[in-house]
């Protein structure tokens, strides 16, 4: 973990630094090698934590776009389990930043857990996963203009496969550690249209600011703007809904007709049949061959 208590602040570690888990209140001891990235651990292999994982270069990046005091806050629910998130911001939501593979019983019981969760998934650990995210943008619709929203297959990208079923929205990010500007990242609604996932662009650096804000300029919070996305795809269900009906009831009243492929201004004639010639039976046509 990044902070360990020391004299009861939030502290990075360093050598020969005494700290203590913020979780389960254990002595923490420092790593500052030059492999990996300074952290503190637990004596041992003891972990209070199990849904705990190294932390990268890229995790850390993520969360110094946030104040101290909401990173790595201890989150505690009615029956006492407790976790540490990522970063909780004082505006209620929880953002956890996953870089490796995550089983789906395990997924599940954090979107349980926590009620108002954000996951940032790093899009750059497999090669083939923005090649396959873009096939997908390529095959699929947009089903609205403002915002634009993309309405995707799922079946031949990995990335869409491993995250549509989760019930929180989650963020693709594409770009790495060092994000140039103008960076944007890939919303994944937690609803699905006609068995296929819903994706849109989302700027990095205006999400930062309005996560740290908690409002947008029209003072809406991001509650509310997942609330507009959702009846955006309700309408456009609605929509297609109407035009399928419509369709079937003019084919039924026979109102429906394909239309006739158009004639040549010449008329139509028929190519004369070939003969086939026979061989005569006689004795005279065998001799004379």
């Amino acid at each position: 973990m990044k902070f360990a208590l020391v004299q009861g602040e939030k502290t990075v570690a360093t050598k020969g630094a005494i700290g203590f888990c913020p979780g389960c209140g254990a002595r923490l001891v420092p790593h500052c090698g030059k492999k990996y990235i300074h952290h503190w651990k637990h004596k041992g292999k003891r972990n209070c934590d199990k849904w705990w994982e190294n932390e990268t270069e890229w995790h850390r990046a993520w969360k110094e776009q946030f104040p101290v005091n909401w990173q790595e806050i201890v989150h505690k629910d009615q029956n006492g389990e407790k976790h540490i998130a990522d970063v909780k911001t004082e505006h209620g939501w929880v953002f956890e930043f996953q870089h490796s593979y995550l089983k789906d019983d395990e997924r599940k019981a954090r979107d349980a857990f926590y009620q108002n969760l954000i996951w940032v998934v790093d899009g750059m650990r497999r090669k083939r996963d923005i090649p396959q995210f873009e096939r997908a943008l390529d095959e699929g619709i947009i089903i609205n203009n403002s915002p634009t929203i993309w309405n995707v297959f799922i079946d031949e990208c990995r990335l869409l496969e491993e995250w549509v079923e989760c019930r929180s929205p989650v963020l693709f990010d594409f770009y790495g550690v060092n994000k140039p500007e103008g960076a944007t990242l890939w919303l994944l609604l937690p609803w699905r249209l006609d068995g296929r996932a819903c994706v849109l662009k989302v700027p990095w650096m205006d999400f930062i600011k309005f996560q740290r804000v908690g409002r947008n300029t029209k003072g809406k919070g991001f509650a509310e703007i997942l609330e507009n996305y959702k009846k955006i795809l309700i309408y456009y269900q609605h929509r297609r809904a109407q035009e399928m009906e419509q369709i079937a009831r003019q084919i039924q009243s026979r109102q429906f007709r394909l239309p006739l492929p158009r004639r040549s201004s010449q008329p139509y004639r028929r190519k004369p049949k070939r003969r086939s010639y026979r061989r005569p039976k006689s004795s005279r046509w065998k001799k004379r061959w």
